[in-house]
């Protein structure tokens, strides 16, 4: 399954095609915003902020009763708001339930053409993402829409999702994301805590780094981003962005939020800094000219005091893709050097 690099991922969060005819999935994801598919005064808000993606909820944030209601109300909204700049999202309910065959179908046939993705919660295994994907096809064809446009983002909240997270990661050529789910996956493992983000008490290290890792290195390992969950205190900004620093330390591509106060601290932890940012670009740009021709078809060459080779062109490439994907603007350029 081929994916395009980092680097070409669209700024404006909308799916792409490129000249093979395969849709660009790595979209920006800093700040993915939820919001309660039974709530229009938020859904009516959301469209106003600055998250890179708006997934519409009809799992947690949905009462029972108000889910048959909310899935027209999400179509609704899907169809006639304006999205523009962002990855539209719904969550539908888990496979364990009732609910989820008639959320896809409801959804997608009513506003396939205004969706992104489908986030399919609790994923436990590798066949239940091939369902999604078999329901989604059966739709797509059905209602006459391009198939396979359509993404699925697969959330990891228990042990054995974490035990299959590779399967997961690589049974549907559909998936663009894994996504930690911290609260349900706390109790599934009966961890010592009620904070949902935070680290259980009197425990030395990080309690979430292996989870974390191992479903960073499933994603990295099949050219998919890997998102963080959600921080439930929502005016603890600080730490929001703490533990937001945490992820995107070790990798990740973003984080869950849930209030508008936390979008613009996690767009800008899960952006490069300026420096950094242009930094990587005057070693993508050095390293191309002194393996050129006119450079003198080096292998390796020094930009300043520092060496560059095509390890260091992978690294920055990594950076200047965070960098152009959250709408960066240089501030230097690179220079040859005097013949």
């Amino acid at each position: 399954m081929t994916r395009p690099s980092p680097a070409t991922a669209q700024p404006d969060g909308r799916s792409a095609t490129g000249p093979s005819g395969a849709v660009n999935r790595l979209r920006p994801r800093r700040s993915c915003l939820a919001v309660p598919g039974s709530n229009p005064r938020f859904l009516e808000k959301a469209q106003g902020l600055p998250a890179d993606q708006v997934f519409l909820d009809l799992e947690d944030a949905c009462a029972p009763l108000a889910k048959p209601e909310a899935r027209h109300t999400i179509v609704k909204f899907l169809n006639e708001g304006d999205w523009t700049g962002k990855t539209r999202v719904v969550r539908v309910n888990d496979w364990t339930t009732h609910w989820t065959y008639r959320d896809v179908v409801t959804v997608v046939e009513g506003a396939g053409p205004n969706l992104d993705c489908i986030m399919l919660p609790k994923v436990q295994s590798a066949e239940q993402i091939t369902a999604l994907d078999l329901l989604l096809t059966q739709i797509e064809k059905t209602m006459g829409f391009e198939v396979g446009r359509i993404g699925i983002e697969a959330q990891i909240e228990n042990a054995q999702g974490l035990n299959n997270v590779n399967a997961i990661a690589q049974a549907s050529p559909r998936i663009e994301t894994i996504i930690f789910g911290p609260a349900d996956f706390m109790a599934s493992i009966n961890m010592k805590s009620l904070v949902v983000g935070e680290q259980p008490p009197g425990y030395p290290a990080d309690a979430y780094h292996y989870i974390l890792m191992k479903i960073l290195m499933a994603a990295r390992a099949n050219d998919l981003q890997a998102i963080d969950g959600p921080y439930l205190q929502i005016k603890n900004v600080d730490g929001f962005r703490e533990v937001a620093g945490r992820a995107a330390a070790l990798g990740f591509d973003g984080k869950w939020v849930l209030h508008p106060g936390q979008v613009d601290a996690a767009n800008e932890v899960f952006s490069p800094s300026q420096e950094d940012y242009d930094h990587a670009e005057l070693i993508l740009d050095a390293y191309d000219y002194f393996t050129s021709e006119e450079g003198g078809k080096k292998g390796s060459a020094m930009l300043g005091d520092e060496m560059i080779d095509e390890a260091s062109r992978k690294m920055a490439l990594v950076i200047a893709g965070k960098g152009r994907a959250a709408g960066m603007a240089r501030t230097s350029t690179f220079e040859k050097p005097e013949a």
